[in-house]
């Protein structure tokens, strides 16, 4: 990146958690701190969860990677299983012009295949369960056939199966997306067409075939007994499950350090080694070869022990993270609630980074097609035990602070709620993102605790505006009756207990019905609001005005004398007439007034001031009914 002084390296993937990945990752990161460079894991879990909405969501963080800024790019294409989305990215990657590397992936030359030989060990496999255990039928279960890997592994097994004389049948083929549950919904959607139980199930990877295994038991079959059943990548799982897998063994780690390795080779202008990677059958019991034990067993049952102490913390830190952003209110307890937990990621620098507009309007449409916003802000900023924030940077930047060293390893994953995007964080040299099979459950407990926080924001500004609808007038811009009741209740009380003086003047428009019949009712409301206006402004400090209801209006002070009550009919005349100047109508606005002032002592309630200022202003509008004119016109009238 151009702000760096060392070199960078950009890393586009999906489900880190896996072990295909984990491998590769293993391989970058450790060429990557043997050589002090920077990689910058952009990473989602789309395709996970069934849901189209979440995974653009998840997709998202393959928009904040400006490529232009890094010296060279990595990309898992293979484990983006939406094709749009790895359009895009091998475009972005494209335009950038920067040294890509790819694994199993010849469709573009302007990139570096890393290349291992799929075909030749999913053909000895394939022979292997055909020619040395004689099966007959053979049922296959495929990823998906857009990713070149899947496609190379599908192709070997209907190459073997034709040189045998057997037929694919279409319907003992499952295309699934590599992913585990895929291989328990293949055997359910077997068992469930009524077909014969084949000799063999041959899995185009590990994940799905040890699901099926599990499913298989489930039936009521036995492997390799009833059914022969084989893998390929010869994943930890697949070793030490029971059966083992029968499986393809790949230098997945080899791969990875590889692409390090040929990245800085061209950056450095060297010609880079590049040569197909060559794997090999692993023949072990899922297919009924007997292998002695590998491995120390002593070493298994303690991986077995870690692994599952480690998944335990997980659980303990998802519960206890999930419980305390579950008491949150604010943003703020939310970022000190997961600043108390950073430590436990096991990471030297956690970088939390949001939208600048996270807490916009929940409602407001998603464009599928947009980017993070040009501002990011970045409220938690955990460097081992410090904490700072940085209010705004630009997220083209995608950093909040850039490294002055090298040899860092950053892991950004999406914040999101479904396809709405929150902002994402940045796990700085730490492993939990690919040890942990948590860490995507801790990302999405996080973003729904934001969510929560931002609905609770519009809830309550929803409420605010609700409890202002409940006590203004929408016309006037002034408070209505329920309004001024409920604030002018206590005043009264108050000056009930010190025995104070009040006012209390009932104003009622002339001429309301005029000016509707002959200009119209939009007219009306307009004479209404400069009215509501006028008397507004000739309050004291400390008056209350509301409309009270139609034409009439309420105006309340408190501590006033005899002179404050003609003072006020003065100003109301100045103002009104001023009003009539401005806005020059062919009608003049006017009002009557009736005023009360008096000491109030416990005698009379605020709605019996009320009715006594009403009485009085009708009598005024008595008087004056005669003086109407033909217009409308009538002048103020008080007493």
């Amino acid at each position: 990146m151009d702000e760096y002084k060392n070199i960078n390296i950009a890393v586009a993937v999906a489900g880190i958690d896996e072990e295909y990945q984990q491998n590769i990752i293993g391989g970058i990161n450790k060429f990557a701190k043997e050589n002090k460079i920077n990689v910058s894991y952009f990473a989602a879990y789309g395709g996970l969860l069934g849901s189209r909405t979440f995974d653009i969501g998840e997709y998202g963080i393959y928009k904040l990677i400006d490529w232009t800024k890094f010296d060279g790019a990595i990309l898992l294409n293979n484990t983006i299983g939406d094709l749009t989305v790895r359009g895009k990215v091998t475009d972005a990657v494209k335009k950038a012009g920067i040294p890509t590397v790819v694994f199993d992936c010849s469709d573009f030359p302007e990139f570096i295949n890393i290349a291992i030989d799929n075909n030749a060990a999913m053909r000895e496999i394939v022979r292997h369960v055909i020619v040395e255990h004689g099966a007959k039928v053979v049922n296959y279960i495929s990823g998906p056939l857009a990713n070149p890997e899947a496609l190379a592994r599908y192709n070997a097994f209907l190459e073997v199966m034709a040189e045998n004389g057997l037929k694919a049948e279409e319907d003992r083929i499952y295309f699934g997306e590599f992913r585990g549950q895929d291989g328990k919904r293949a055997i359910d959607t077997f068992y469930e067409s009524g077909q014969t139980m084949p000799d063999a199930i041959v899995c185009a990877n590990d994940a799905m075939a040890l699901t099926a295994v599990s499913t298989l038991e489930k039936l009521g079959y036995r492997v390799p007994e009833d059914v022969i059943v084989t893998g390929f990548d010869c994943t930890y799982n697949a070793r030490n499950f029971s059966p083992a897998l029968t499986t393809v063994k790949r230098p997945l780690f080899t791969a990875g350090y590889k692409a390090g390795r040929v990245i800085l080779d061209i950056l450095e202008g060297e010609e880079p080694d590049i040569g197909t990677l060559e794997a090999f059958p692993v023949f072990s019991e899922s297919c009924g070869c007997s292998t002695a034990a590998d491995g120390d067993f002593k070493e298994f049952k303690k991986h077995a022990y870690l692994r599952t102490e480690n998944i335990n913390m997980s659980i303990s830190l998802v519960n206890r993270l999930t419980a305390a952003l579950a008491e949150c209110k604010t943003p703020a307890e939310q970022f000190e609630a997961i600043e108390d937990f950073a430590h436990e990621f096991g990471c030297e620098k956690f970088s939390l980074c949001l939208a600048e507009d996270w807490q916009d309007q929940i409602d407001a449409p998603v464009d599928p097609e947009a980017s993070y916003p040009a501002y990011m802000t970045a409220p938690l900023i955990w460097d081992k035990g410090e904490k700072r924030s940085i209010g705004y940077f630009p997220s083209r930047r995608m950093f909040p602070e850039i490294a002055e060293k090298g040899g860092n390893i950053n892991y950004f994953l999406p914040l999101h709620f479904q396809d709405k995007t929150i902002g994402y964080y940045i796990m700085t040299n730490g492993d939990f993102p690919v040890s942990s099979l948590l860490c995507h459950t801790i990302t999405m407990n996080i973003s729904n605790a934001f969510e929560n926080i931002r609905k609770l924001f519009h809830l309550n500004k929803t409420m605010d505006e609700l409890n202002r609808l409940y006590v203004i007038d929408p016309l006037c811009n002034i408070y209505n009756r329920n309004g001024f009741l409920k604030i002018v209740s206590d005043k009264f009380n108050d000056c009930v207990a010190k025995q104070k003086k009040i006012m209390l003047s009932f104003i009622d428009m002339d001429g309301l019905k005029y000016i509707n019949d002959n200009f119209g009712h939009n007219e009306g409301d307009f004479a209404l609001q400069r009215l509501g206006s006028v008397i507004n402004e000739c309050g004291l400090n400390d008056s209350v005005c509301a409309r009270f209801g139609g034409d009439e209006f309420v105006m309340f002070s408190v501590g006033v004398t005899e002179d404050d009550g003609d003072a006020l009919i003065r100003r109301f005349n100045t103002k009104l007439e001023n009003m009539n100047s401005i806005i020059n109508k062919p009608y003049r606005l006017s009002a009557s007034v009736g005023n009360i002032i008096e000491t109030v002592d416990g005698t009379k309630t605020l709605f019996n001031i009320i009715q006594q200022a009403d009485d009085k202003m009708y009598e005024i509008k008595k008087q004056r009914k005669m003086a109407r004119t033909a217009d409308g016109t009538v002048s103020l009238a008080v007493k």
